[in-house]
């Protein structure tokens, strides 16, 4: 599976990029909402995890997009990853717009799943 990570703290998007490519996947990290969109528009990705505050526009705005313009190279599968849960007033928001909420620090056992799983 082809995934692309969203999330401005570098250091824990590259550990996840690591883990992902230790389990077979490939995946590449963009650290801003935009540079997410260009990644999207540039190349096919099966999944994206989205943290939900990033520094340029929030993470449900790139979801939003993303849902919207479903193109072929559109991720089919989003995750949130936030340091919110899914009933906070942020993670609660976001809760129409990703398939799946996942609360930092990221359970992988329970992200493996999620990818693994049939869409």
């Amino acid at each position: 599976m082809n995934v692309l990570i969203v999330d401005d703290n570098q250091a824990a998007a590259d550990l996840l990029q690591e883990l992902l490519t230790l389990q077979d996947h490939t995946a590449r990290c963009t650290y801003t909402a935009q540079q997410a969109m260009d990644a999207a528009k540039a190349e096919h990705f099966d999944a994206a995890l989205i943290d939900l505050t990033l520094p340029d526009f929030p993470g449900t705005e790139v979801a939003r997009r993303l849902r919207s313009e479903a193109s072929e190279g559109a991720p089919r599968l989003l995750v949130a990853i936030s340091g919110f849960s899914a009933e906070d007033a942020a993670g609660a928001s976001a809760r129409n717009l990703f398939d799946h909420h996942l609360q930092k620090p990221i359970d992988f056992g329970q992200l493996a799943a999620i990818l693994s799983a049939p869409q």
